[in-house]
């Protein structure tokens, strides 16, 4: 099993292995350096009492809920029968309010843009930094960044696990997949492998695809080794792909992660029965077509509040040049635009079929706005007949179990505090997760995040 039973992210794996790798002698001394008598101060709880809570496990909501926090963490979850508040904790009321987990963003790319320029120079700590400050904004708690120019990540991903940032965290969590592999031979597909897992990452990734019949795709035999490569260095991968016969080959070769939705042609029963068999879930990153052909004109969401509370007026303005434009019209961004409605089918066909559909949006390149697109994904994920309270959970525990990630995606006892507070009832309407009134990550509020208007 690809899960095993042990800790399943990169950094639990590492820290697992540090504390094996202690001598005996220096464990007991750890152990024995606080005396006996001297009783251990308690950590300060925070109490948030009065919302209707709906926890991302499928259980019914709780209404009137109490969530104890301590030290970033739930500590206890439930109705004021079930829950006795300690009386060193600071209150909140937040009645009238509902909360939710925060959103897990399973397939975005984090410090590869900075406005409409890419590549290394973007990729920078200060840069990832503020986009994670960015996705939080929006509610975005978590994001696997599926694909970037280097690994800075990795170390921007290990100062969070600090005890002092968990302490202060209050920007998106990161999980990272490095360089994506491009490898030409089974050979050097699993030297790849290797290296990314030296590097430290999360996961692998690849891609499978032709670019419209202007290249050549990955081979089968290659992506195999690149799938079963990693898997022996102990990363799951996902595989960008388009079309459907090659979802069904990187199904049998056994990707954890299918990375967008089949864009040619109806999915099949059979590729239903692989995914199934396997595990298999899927990114739908609908938002990733539409970004291919929306600027062609100006969009309408260049006039929403909720987009322009944090859009870079320079970077709109340049999108709204005529040179500009006519880079988002001609052959590619064409059949991207006949093909959303394939695409979007198909996500909905796979998840009525029971495939696990993990929320990711692809965002994080240029124009492919980080925080502002995930809405626009849940939008049309509802749009396209998903229920709210279906796509809540492949936006959090769904996303959190695909991507195997763990103590967070849902408000449990023992998972970390992140979490939403908005003003109306997401399950009535997606919509409303617009209403942000705080967003909370290890229980710390995050700067900026409410929004006033609908």
């Amino acid at each position: 099993d690809r899960r095993g039973t042990g800790p399943r992210t990169a950094p639990a794996r590492r820290a697992a292995g540090a504390l094996l790798a202690l001598p005996l002698a220096a464990l007991t001394l750890a152990a024995c350096a606080q005396p006996a008598d001297t009783p251990t101060p308690s950590p300060p709880s925070y109490a948030f009492t009065g919302a209707t809570l709906w926890d991302g496990t499928g259980a019914p909501v709780i209404p009137n809920a109490v969530i104890l926090v301590r030290e970033g963490r739930i500590e206890a979850v439930g109705t004021p029968d079930d829950v006795e508040i300690p009386s060193d904790a600071t209150r909140q009321d937040l009645s009238g309010h509902w909360i939710v987990p925060g959103l897990i963003n399973a397939h975005g790319h984090v410090g590869q843009a900075r406005g409409l320029e890419s590549g290394a120079a973007a990729h920078t700590r200060e840069n990832i930094e503020a986009q994670l400050a960015l996705y939080a904004r929006y509610g975005v708690t978590t994001v696997v960044s599926l694909g970037e120019p280097g690994y800075e990540g990795v170390a921007v991903r290990d100062a969070q696990a600090s005890p002092e940032a968990t302490a202060a965290l209050d920007h998106a969590r990161l999980f990272v997949a490095g360089v994506v592999m491009n490898p030409e031979t089974p050979e050097e597909a699993r030297a790849q492998a290797a290296e990314r897992a030296e590097a430290g990452v999360d996961w692998a990734k690849i891609r499978v695809d032709d670019g419209l019949g202007q290249g050549e795709a990955m081979s089968r035999p290659t992506y195999a080794a690149a799938i079963s490569g990693s898997r022996s260095e102990g990363l799951p991968l996902t595989a960008h792909m388009v079309y459907l016969e090659d979802a069904k080959g990187l199904a049998r070769e056994g990707a954890a992660v299918l990375g967008h939705s089949v864009r040619d042609e109806p999915v099949d029963r059979e590729l239903i029965d692989l995914m199934l068999a396997g595990n298999i879930c899927l990114h739908p990153t609908l938002t990733r077509e539409v970004s291919t052909f929306i600027y062609a004109d100006r969009p309408e969401f260049f006039d929403d509040p909720f987009f322009l509370r944090d859009a870079d007026p320079s970077v709109l303005a340049e999108l709204e040049t005529p040179e500009r434009q006519a880079r988002f019209t001609g052959t590619a961004p064409d059949w991207y635009r006949a093909q959303l409605p394939t695409a979007t089918r198909n996500m909905t066909a796979l998840h009525d079929a029971g495939v696990r559909i993990a929320f990711g949006t692809d965002s994080g390149p240029p124009a492919r706005f980080q925080g502002y697109f995930e809405h626009m994904e849940l939008e049309m994920m509802q749009d396209a007949g998903m229920s709210p309270e279906d796509i809540l959970r492949s936006a959090t525990g769904v996303a959190a179990d695909c991507m195997e990630l763990d103590d967070v995606g849902t408000l449990v006892e023992g998972n970390w505090a992140d979490f939403v507070v908005v003003r109306a009832d997401p399950l009535a309407d997606i919509r409303n997760l617009r209403q942000i009134e705080e967003v909370r990550i290890a229980g710390n509020a995050v700067p900026g995040a409410r929004f006033e208007g609908r």
